[in-house]
């Protein structure tokens, strides 16, 4: 595993801090595209209840609650969750640590935590957590960074001789077997993985986006023929253990 830690950071409490200022900011968000590609790859059912760990700005629980899903999101960063109560009427939100959630035992159908866990300062202890609160007969939803992306850390490190840094306070990166191993230790098991390199558009204003970027576009197709290990990430999909 390659782990990147930026030199200010030493306690939970510096990296809520940094996430406060991300999301003071610029603040952290991808295509609608994406978002909504993951709830299909988990196809929950109306009425079905999904918490989203590491929410952000909230835009996975946005498009779920569209769907008459009972969709519920947490974030350690007070501002990440201020920004998603803005971006999200009328939907649940709350400040809370990903290593522990204030959800009970086999409390929800499905778990989602996108992109974040490798940003936790104790990973491990959030895949037990996602375990814990995930029903018997639920989904558990978990996207991680690849060392070995061909187009991402292997470009980069082909170019500047290291890994990249992204800019978030803790950053690993891990292969697929290798993240695939930490959740069969810490009370998931995986039932398939997807790879994530760029999502081809769902709504009219990301076609535009990518119609004004090239590159993205190339980047997309390359997507579609690229090795699952050496995809820029993973998506587990994943049961309790």
């Amino acid at each position: 595993m390659i782990e990147i830690w930026h030199p200010e950071i030493s306690t939970v409490r510096h990296s809520k801090a940094a996430y406060d200022v991300i999301y003071t900011g610029e603040g952290i968000r991808l295509l609608d595209s994406f978002y909504l590609w993951l709830i299909e790859l988990m196809a929950p059912p109306s009425r079905s209840r999904l918490l989203d760990v590491s929410c952000g700005e909230g835009a996975l629980v946005g498009f779920a609650r569209q769907q008459d899903i009972e969709a519920h999101g947490v974030d350690f960063s007070s501002a990440a969750i201020q920004c998603a109560r803005q971006a999200t009427e009328h939907a649940s939100f709350a400040v809370a640590n990903g290593v522990a959630l204030p959800f009970g035992d086999e409390s929800c159908d499905f778990v989602s935590c996108i992109g974040s866990l490798e940003h936790f300062a104790d990973p491990t202890a959030g895949m037990r957590e996602i375990a814990r609160v995930l029903r018997t007969t639920g989904t558990a939803c978990i996207l991680l960074p690849n060392t070995f992306s061909l187009l991402g850390n292997v470009n980069y490190a082909r170019k500047c001789g290291d890994a990249f840094d992204d800019g978030q306070p803790i950053q690993r990166y891990h292969t697929r077997i290798g993240w695939a191993g930490l959740l069969e230790q810490n009370g998931l098991r995986v039932l398939r993985t997807e790879k994530y390199e760029m999502v081809w558009p769902r709504t009219h204003a990301d076609r535009l986006w990518y119609l004004r970027r090239p590159v993205k576009i190339a980047h997309l197709a390359l997507g579609g023929i690229l090795p699952l290990n050496l995809a820029n990430c993973f998506v587990y999909l994943c049961a309790k253990a």
